[in-house]
């Protein structure tokens, strides 16, 4: 977990966030489920999916459509 100032925690990001404050928000959101499930391997198998399941998500509807503009402005490497 980044180790960012306590007055910068419990707060909404905004355009001056940081990726450390990003981190900070995912790591309290999964430490509330956590401490809401308890600590077994479901627990912690269910964190880690539904973090990747959204890293997927993230790269399937923003990133790659993102990519596909950067290729049709530069050039494809391939």
């Amino acid at each position: 977990m980044p180790y960012i100032k306590k007055e910068k925690r419990g707060y909404v990001l905004d355009k001056n966030s940081t990726a450390g404050d990003l981190n900070y928000l995912f790591t309290q959101l999964v430490l509330t489920y956590l401490g809401n499930k308890g600590e077994c391997y479901q627990t912690y198998n269910d964190i880690v999916g539904a973090l990747d399941g959204c890293k997927l998500e993230l790269y399937r509807r923003k990133i790659a459509p993102y990519e596909d503009v950067k290729i049709q402005e530069n050039g494809d490497v391939y």
